[in-house]
């Protein structure tokens, strides 16, 4: 773990549990993709580029999740460097507090405050400034969070942050976190059809063919969506559809869980009633979910 690994003649990563991206800008200075996922792992990593003799120029937040932001505030007080994200995501960087907010839908309980889904806040200016490293490329991968971008550097090795996940990962959470499933499933399409030498998923293996882990996950996709609709067969509030799945999947109820699969799953609900495959109806003050028939 935190081992450096060389993917091209200027493109690394760090093996951790979410993939730090390296690019090296010259001989002396880098550039991080993601900063891990807390205080820690930014000793971390400072120590290794601090062992290579190379300085931090700045920092690609590919999304502001927790884990990809929480070494953020370590190595900007350390190094001073430069913060760069996407639109909604700057904001998340800078005001952490929102990324547990909006999971919850309102101000959440101490429970939801902490590493986790609460970074320490960092200084974060958009990527499309002038500073931005120009030799890299920026691929708008939205669905999962607001605006998440992956990164192309001059080697060919492509950054995919959060758009896709392991099958492991798959089968034991089986409902990962999505906040668009409508563009989730764009990106995913698109996705199969880039060219490069290699990928690097966060929460995958490296691969130089992304296309069959693409497919696992647009396949998981639809599995959830007929489920919901099956458990939609008779019109039901959110709490009972949420009890229902995680009855079919098996999964553990605990704060972090109801939030985040509760979010998903209300991503779903919005997904298939825009598609047309559900309707809602409001009796005795309840929002209840049916599928149409034929659905």
């Amino acid at each position: 773990m935190y081992e450096l690994i060389q993917l091209g003649q200027r493109s690394y990563y760090i093996n951790s549990p979410v993939k730090v991206g390296v690019y090296r800008n010259n001989e002396t200075e880098v550039c991080l993709i993601d900063s891990g996922n807390d205080k820690e792992a930014g000793k971390k990593i400072l120590k290794i580029l601090e062992s290579n003799d190379w300085k931090l120029g700045c920092i690609i937040n590919t999304h502001s999740n927790a884990d990809h932001i929480g070494g953020n505030n370590y190595l900007q007080q350390h190094t001073g460097c430069t913060i760069f994200s996407s639109g909604i995501e700057v904001a998340f960087s800078k005001f952490p507090i929102l990324e547990p907010s909006f999971l919850y839908g309102g101000y959440p309980c101490k429970d939801l405050r902490h590493k986790f889904l609460l970074a320490a806040e960092s200084n974060v200016i958009d990527l499309t400034s002038e500073n931005f490293p120009r030799d890299l490329h920026v691929i708008p991968l939205p669905g999962h969070f607001f605006h998440m971008v992956g990164i192309r550097t001059p080697d060919d090795v492509v950054f995919l942050a959060d758009s896709v996940n392991s099958e492991m990962i798959l089968e034991k959470y089986q409902i990962s976190f999505i906040y668009d499933v409508s563009k989730y499933l764009e990106t995913l399409s698109m996705i199969k059809t880039i060219q490069a030498e290699i990928f690097v998923p966060a929460h995958a293996e490296v691969t130089r063919d992304i296309r069959p882990l693409a497919e696992l996950n647009y396949k998981k996709i639809m599995e959830i969506s007929e489920k919901i609709l099956e458990i939609c067969r008779q019109p039901l509030c959110f709490e009972d559809i949420l009890q229902k799945i995680f009855a079919a999947y098996q999964l553990t109820m605990t704060f972090e869980q109801y939030v985040l699969v509760g979010s998903t799953v209300r991503s779903y609900l919005s997904w298939l009633k825009d598609e047309g495959k559900l309707n809602v109806q409001f009796k005795e003050n309840r929002l209840l979910w049916q599928a149409k028939s034929g659905s």
